[in-house]
C-alpha cells in the first residue's frame, strides 16, 4: 500500500510539474490516466499529506509544492521580523502589530514569506500590520507562536 502511495505521489509531482494543474478533479484523472486507480478523496489526501498549496499565474491557480527554506533563510526572516518588531496586540481574529517607523512592509514581507499556517494574510501601512487569521483563538495562538520564535 505505502509502495502504491508512494508511486503515486511522485507522479503528481511529475504531473504538477509539467502541467498547470488547476483542480483535484483534473489531478484525479490525470492520475487514472496514468494507470493509478484512484478517487478524488485519495487525491485530496496526497495534497494534504504532500502539503501542496495553490499560487495564481496567468490562467488562474495551479498546485504546486510549498517552498522550501533553508535555515539560512528563515533565520533572515526572523532577523527582519524581529529588528522590526515593536509590540503587538490581539483584537478579534485580527494582529495588529506594531513596528518602528517605516519597517511595517518589510515585517509583513518576512511574516508572509514565513508560510504560517494561522496567517490568512497581512496588511501593512508605515509602522502598523493588521495580520488576519482565520479565528480570535487562531490569532491567539499566532501571538504566542510569534513572541516563542522572537525569544530564541
Amino acid at each position: 500500500m505505502k509502495i502504491n502511495r508512494q508511486k503515486r505521489q511522485k507522479k503528481i509531482l511529475e504531473l504538477i510539474g509539467t502541467n498547470n494543474v488547476e483542480t483535484q478533479d483534473e489531478l484525479t484523472k490525470m492520475l487514472i490516466d496514468a494507470g493509478f486507480n484512484v478517487t478524488q478523496a485519495t487525491v485530496s489526501r496526497d495534497i494534504h499529506h504532500m502539503k501542496l498549496t495553490k499560487i495564481a499565474y496567468a490562467g488562474g491557480y495551479k498546485y504546486e509544492l510549498p517552498v522550501q527554506r533553508n535555515q539560512a533563510e528563515l533565520l533572515k526572516l526572523k532577523r527582519v521580523f524581529v529588528d522590526g518588531f515593536v509590540s503587538m496586540e490581539n483584537a478579534g481574529n485580527l494582529l495588529v502589530i506594531r513596528t518602528f517607523n517605516g519597517m511595517a512592509m518589510a515585517v509583513a514581507a518576512a511574516l508572509d514569506s514565513m508560510n504560517l499556517p494561522e496567517v490568512v494574510g497581512c496588511i501593512a501601512g508605515d509602522d502598523a500590520i493588521f495580520c488576519a487569521t482565520k479565528s480570535e483563538e487562531t490569532a491567539v495562538h499566532l501571538m504566542e507562536k510569534l513572541k516563542r520564535a522572537m525569544e530564541r
